[in-house]
């Protein structure tokens, strides 16, 4: 079996593990902060349902059906649903100060994770690449026309992407976090996109649909789909949503 001594992986894991004396001190390089919210002023947008028609289903029975689903029938999703997904990964619960804080856990409440979409077969909008704007609860029009293909495309291929009706993809404000946690926010970046998607995904099967989570994709083009900077604001994660067969 091949050493992981020497990895790229384990390195990152030994360069920012925190010790009781040194408190994580050293770990805390000074990173410049970043605005706690992400907008696009002067784009269309689309105001999101704040009441859906998803029904209340006990969580045991949700967990239990969760699987990853590549196969999808073709209909579209509706727009209620597609607004109780986004609330039920990323939607606001509460207010202290400055903070929102929001379904799913994050490092100090700092929500460095944006969340993009694209929106291939969803009644009431036309297909295109959107952001979502948690502060206001809706969305924000990026690009009009179809870019399911190109989505999966990037993803290395990942055709079965294309047929769902809904590609979200997620990516890092890294200066959001790393202000406050340095070098091993990082870490705690990466366990908020995975608590985000787990909650879109139990979420998914509230409404009838099924998803899939995907993190293979090329990060340069993925990341130039949406005009992101890969220093600033790198690719993390992605998921597809549709109606299950």
């Amino acid at each position: 079996m091949p050493e992981l001594h020497g990895s790229i992986a384990l390195r990152f894991l030994a360069e920012t593990r925190i010790d009781r004396e040194a408190a994580g001190g050293r770990l805390r390089p000074a990173i410049g902060e970043a605005p706690p919210f992400k907008f696009y002023p002067g784009v269309e947008y689309t105001e999101l349902p704040r009441r859906w028609s998803a029904g209340e289903e006990g969580l045991a029975s949700l967990l239990q059906r969760r699987r990853s689903l590549r196969s999808f029938a073709p209909g579209s999703l509706e727009l209620d649903d597609l607004a109780f997904l986004l609330w039920a990964a990323q939607g606001v619960t509460g207010r202290a100060g400055n903070y929102l804080f929001r379904t799913a856990p994050s490092g100090g409440a700092l929500y460095p994770i944006e969340t993009y979409l694209c929106c291939e077969r969803v009644n009431g909008l036309a297909p295109g690449l959107f952001h979502f704007d948690v502060v206001n609860f809706r969305l924000e029009r990026l690009s009009e026309g179809a870019m399911a293909k190109r989505t999966a495309a990037a993803c290395l291929g990942q055709s079965f992407m294309a047929r769902g009706a809904v590609i979200f993809v997620w990516t890092a404000v890294l200066r959001r976090n790393m202000s406050k946690y340095g070098h091993r926010g990082l870490r705690y970046i990466l366990l908020d996109a995975g608590h985000i998607c787990q909650n879109l995904l139990l979420a998914a099967e509230a409404v009838g649909c099924g998803g899939c989570p995907v993190a293979a994709f090329d990060d340069g083009e993925l990341g130039a789909l949406l005009e992101v900077d890969p220093d600033e604001e790198p690719v993390l994660y992605s998921a597809v949503i549709g109606h299950r067969r």
